[in-house]
């Protein structure tokens, strides 16, 4: 059965933003989301179980506690939901589990921000460029935090890019944050221009990434498995942006 279970107590929220870290190609998207959690100690809000994700038990090291992969979880101080995911989604499920999100979005009048990296080839001096998306009215939110337009065109595949077609096809608001990123590794430098270029403007949050820069090389070699899977399953099941002219 496709739901969305509460753990715990109810969430007093206001007008609350959604930042979604599913899996996707140098995991820019996880990264974020779990430094999020970590960083502002948020509370274990609701667990996922939409038709067709793994049926995995997730525990920790440390800790007895098993959880399912996916999850959300609540800052009620900065009016913040996260979703975090510690596994792939399979290409059959990804429209499902679209549609079992965007349904309690929307009911909980929230404003989502997915997260999509852009493989691209750079530097390790070079800042990556960070680019905003929308549907509805989310266009205003990313205006007002200067985030800049995309200079060409494109699309956004796997799960992010359901989440995001669905909102267009109901004309709901969300907006989506592209960064460049490296195509065959965990990004966490990436992430860290989310957090500062995008979603701390945006959600009005003020996030210390300095820990994700100084924790780079340990971050990839934990994440490097994952990563692999995301390769594994390949560009049109993961997460990520590609120019459009590679699908013309």
């Amino acid at each position: 059965m496709a739901e969305i279970r509460q753990q715990g107590q109810e969430a007093e929220l206001d007008d609350p933003t959604l930042i979604e870290g599913f899996p996707g190609v140098g995991l820019v998207g996880k990264i974020a989301a779990d430094h999020l959690v970590e960083q502002l100690d948020m509370r274990y809000y609701a667990s996922v179980h939409c038709d067709g994700l793994a049926q995995i038990g997730v525990y920790r090291g440390g800790d007895r506690t098993v959880q399912p992969p996916v999850r959300i979880y609540v800052s009620e101080a900065d009016d913040l939901l996260v979703l975090q995911s510690d596994a792939p989604i399979a290409s059959q499920a990804v429209e499902s589990v679209a549609g079992c999100l965007s349904d309690w979005i929307v009911d909980r009048a929230t404003t989502p921000i997915y997260l999509s990296g852009l493989p691209a080839e750079r530097s390790e001096d070079d800042r990556p460029d960070i680019y905003g998306i929308a549907t509805g009215d989310g266009g205003e939110l990313l205006e007002s935090a200067d985030v800049p337009i995309p200079p060409e065109d494109g699309v956004i595949t796997g799960p992010t890019g359901a989440l995001i077609n669905r909102a267009a096809r109901e004309n709901e608001d969300c907006l989506g944050l592209v960064v460049q990123c490296d195509p065959q590794f965990p990004d966490p430098k990436a992430a860290s221009v989310l957090l500062e270029d995008g979603i701390g403007p945006i959600a009005d949050l003020e996030i210390d990434v300095q820990d994700l820069v100084d924790r780079a090389e340990e971050i990839r070699s934990k994440r490097q498995q994952l990563a692999q899977q995301m390769q594994a399953i390949g560009k049109d099941q993961s997460s990520q942006a590609q120019p459009l002219r590679m699908y013309q």
